[in-house]
This record gives structure tokens, sequence and C-alpha cells, in this order.
């Protein structure tokens, strides 16, 4: 797939309103909502999905035994409550829903669940975050609804896990429909809210609303989603009435236009289990140097950058944990705090010391958050210390590429994962996980604490975090800059929009003006 331009876009609203589709209700007096996202789907498939923005159709489609709500609290989806946990915290039981079918009909079951969890499990369907459920040795269809889950150890991370990067779809479903269906044209294969009806490659998806869902029935008939790269097109349309939400604004947008009042709205939250960072192959030249990374981490003023570039939607911190978390250690922060000083020391002592270079990768839609003046503000802040940067802009599909295939020497971009707080470091440096392609990154020390923190209750967790941390910033891995806030606006058609603090559009929660 490929985003559509700036002018295509254009158009297309232009030729939208002309038809009278601004008034949000089409020729079969269905109500109609619009939202525009930065980036193309590669996959619908909820097993596969590398994109969040694919994740604001996907979770409209499908359904798992748990979710997150907008304020980052576990609840039950699928089941009607959270499971019991044996004393070993080796065996969950979950008891479901009745009286759930799915789009095509089907009554949910059980044998659903398992059907769902063992076809991911399967090594041969090459599941792209099969690894987060390895620690699952069996599911147990207890009765038709009921579902138990027997793990090999205890794997506290396993519910938050289970609340994205899967789907339930029906028992039989992947033979009888086909892997094309699941990538493209998921009709009637989850039990969620809207159902796919069509969509044209690159520029729109659209979904109609679930006449049998068993829970709250969004406020429109039709949600069609649009793709536009540029976030001028994005703002532009939401302005003109193109459009009623958007996905991914600039801060400066979302900054200038909430202060201007008037028709268009928005509003912020902190997200969770999310960071903006430099990803550094630590594989290849230059970042394969622990000295030359410390350089590029202490060169960087992250609350500058908080401050000039994102207006206070970003919360500073040099460690994977931000500084309101009850985790954050303030020793291993200052360890790649700003200091240009240490910055240089650190340069000279590397093995790259003489001409240093390297490209950085960003991502030129905004994924999750816009990147863009934050790669020239880090050109211009390492050139202060004598590296030279050059900027690689790239769509949100190319740049996934070069990071699985292991293509590049960093890349600048936001992450967002679970609210578990060890998920995004079990991502980026455990072997064998997604994103480890991406930093080549390995340490037997670290490996063993993030095996550790898994297996022990939450109120555990502190030390164990303590020391990772530490180690963090004495390898400097990736340069972190912050944690980003999740922000949305939204039109004159728009009653209310819940943003979500795991940054993915919800769209199956906004009310539309009567």
């Amino acid at each position: 797939m490929t985003s559509v331009s700036r002018r295509g876009f254009m158009a297309g609203t232009a030729a939208l309103m002309a038809a009278g589709f601004s008034m949000r209700v089409n020729a079969q007096g269905q109500r109609v909502l619009t939202a525009t996202i930065p980036s193309t789907p590669s996959t619908l498939d909820p097993l596969n999905q590398s994109n969040h923005d694919a994740m604001a159709v996907s979770q409209l489609i499908y359904e798992n035994l748990l979710e997150v709500d907008v304020d980052g609290k576990l609840v039950p989806q699928l089941a009607v409550a959270l499971p019991d946990i044996s004393d070993d915290r080796k065996t969950y039981t979950f008891r479901l829903r009745e009286g759930v079918t799915f789009q095509n009909g089907k009554p949910f079951s059980a044998a659903d669940v398992k059907y769902s969890y063992d076809f991911m499990l399967d090594p041969e369907n090459k599941a792209l975050r099969r690894a987060y459920w390895e620690v699952i040795d069996a599911v147990e269809i207890v009765s038709d609804y009921e579902v138990r889950f027997h793990l090999s150890r205890p794997y506290r991370p396993l519910l938050d896990s289970m609340t994205k990067y899967m789907g339930i779809f029906p028992a039989g479903s992947r033979e009888e429909a086909g892997a094309d269906a699941f990538q493209n044209a998921p009709a009637g294969l989850g039990t969620g809210p809207a159902i796919f009806k069509r969509a044209e490659s690159g520029n729109f998806i659209e979904l109609e609303r679930n006449p049998d869902y068993w829970g709250d029935a969004p406020d429109w008939d039709i949600v069609r989603i649009d793709i536009a790269s540029e976030a001028n097109a994005r703002v532009a349309a939401l302005m003109s009435g193109g459009a009623d939400v958007v996905g991914g604004p600039s801060a400066r947008d979302y900054l200038r236009l909430t202060a201007q009042g008037g028709e268009i709205s928005g509003a912020a939250k902190p997200a969770l289990g999310a960071a903006m960072m430099m990803m550094h192959n630590c594989g290849v030249a230059p970042f394969d140097d622990v000295h030359f990374r410390r350089a590029v981490a202490r060169a960087i003023d992250r609350a500058a950058v908080a401050e000039k570039i994102y207006g206070g939607l970003l919360e500073p911190t040099s460690v994977l944990v931000p500084q309101a978390s009850p985790y954050f250690d303030a020793q291993a922060a200052d360890k790649l705090a700003f200091d240009l000083e240490a910055a240089k020391a650190e340069l000279s002592a590397s093995a790259h010391a003489d001409q240093p270079a390297f490209d950085l990768i960003y991502p030129t839609d905004a994924y999750l958050l816009d990147v863009r003046d934050t790669a020239l503000y880090i050109q211009a802040a390492l050139a202060a210390i004598g590296i030279t940067v050059t900027l690689t802009p790239l769509e949100t599909g190319q740049m996934f590429g070069e990071i699985f295939n292991g293509n590049h020497q960093t890349v600048l971009w936001a992450v967002v994962g679970t609210v578990d707080p060890t998920f995004i470091m079990n991502a980026l440096f455990m072997k064998g996980q997604a994103l480890n392609a991406g930093t080549n990154y390995q340490n037997e020390t670290l490996s063993g604490l993030i095996e550790k923190s898994q297996s022990v209750a939450e109120d555990a967790l502190g030390p164990i975090l303590s020391e990772a941390q530490a180690l963090l910033a004495e390898e400097a891995p990736a340069a972190f800059i912050g944690t980003p806030s999740a922000f949305n606006l939204w039109g004159p058609r728009v009653s209310a929009l819940k943003v979500n603090t795991g940054i993915t559009l919800r769209l199956r929660d906004v009310k539309l003006v009567a």
C-alpha cells in the first residue's frame, strides 16, 4: 500500500464536501464519522500489526479477553472478569461472555479462544509477536464459556500482553477465509463494534456498525478512516470540514488550534508504555562503540526538546522510565543527562572520533508523534560536538522494513507498547523479540533482569528496574529523549472523544452532535 498525496487527499475532501458528505449523513441516512490517520496499515491482521495506526481499525473489528481502557486500567472484554490465577501463578482461568456472536453470525465460545491462541503460537504461522506468548504451554477448554491457560513459568506481563497484538477470531476461519482476507478485507471475522465494509489501497478504509454487537453501540453507523501522510493535509481536512477527527497532529498544530478556541477542540493526557528515542543499531559503526553512544545521549538537551518543540507534550527523560513513574531512577538518569563537555569527552574516547558521522532515519508521517523538528534539532546538537548527521526521512512502512532487516544506523521515533513497565525494554533488548533485530543489542545481565522482572509480582519490581536503568545508562544502547503525551484534535460535529493513553485512536467511543 502507498499513502495518498496531499493533493489527492484534498481533492477527495473537496469532492466529498461538494457531494454533501460534510453533513455526515450518507444517501442511506447513516451517520458517518470520518477520521484521518498518518500511515497506511500494512495489514489488518491483528497478529502481525507493527503499526498503531492500523490498530485504530483492527481494534474496531477484533476483540480480546481483556482490554486496557482509555485511562490505562485493565478491564474485561470478551471475558466477564479478570481471571482466577493459581497460587503458583502458572494457571489463568477465564470465564467468557455468553450471547456474543462473531460478525458472520457464529456464536463465540471457548473453542474460538483456544483456536486463536493455538494458531498464533504455531511457529509455522509466523505471528509477528509470538515471542510475547511463548510462555503459554497449553490452552484448555474447561467448558463452552470457560478457558484455562497453562504457563511454563510465572509471567507477570501476561494479562497486559493479552490486550494488544492479538485478537479472537472464529475457529476454522484461518483455513476458511484465507490469509488475504485477514490481511486486507476481514469481513465478519471479529466480534467488535464495527464490520469491515470496503477499502481503497492507500486512500481509505470504511467500516459499518455491527448491529448485533454485544456491548454499547457506537454513536455512528459508518466510520471512514482516511490516510494522509502529511500533517498539513490532515489538519486542513479537519478545518475545512472534510474530517471529524485527526490522529497524529503535530504538536505545533495541536497547541495552536487548541489555544485559538473556536470550532476545533482537542485534549491530551500522558501516554502509558510509550517512549521517544533514537534506537541505535549497536551491531554497526559508529553505534558499536559505547563511548560514541554515550556521546550522542549526553549531547541532547531533552528539556529544550520537550518545551520548545513539543510545548510540554513530552516529558523529558534520559532513561526508559518516565520521571513521573514510581520506578524512575534519578541516579541512572543523571549518567546520561545533557552535558556538552561530557559528550565531547566520550566522543574523544570512542573508536570513531575521527570525522564521526551517521545516517538518522525518521518517519515522514507522524507515527505516534511527529519527530521531524526533533530530527533537525538532533542534527544541529550533534554538529556542536563535531558529529555529522545525515537525515533520511522514510514513510512508516519503509522505516519498519529497515528496522526489522537491521538496515540502519539509528532511528528516531516514538514507540508505544502495553502498559507493562518492562514491555519496551523487553521488545528492544531481548533476543527473539520483534525489535531486537533493530537494536542488535543483547546483554546477559540485562536479559536476566528482564526475565526476573517477568517472574515477580508488581510490588517487587522497583529494585529490578533500578538495576536495569543503571545498566542501560552505562551501555546507552538507545538515546531516550522523553515520554510523549497522547493528543487528538476534533471538529464541531464531535461532541465527545476520549483520548487514549495508548495513543491509538479509540473511535468506538466518539460521540457525534445530535
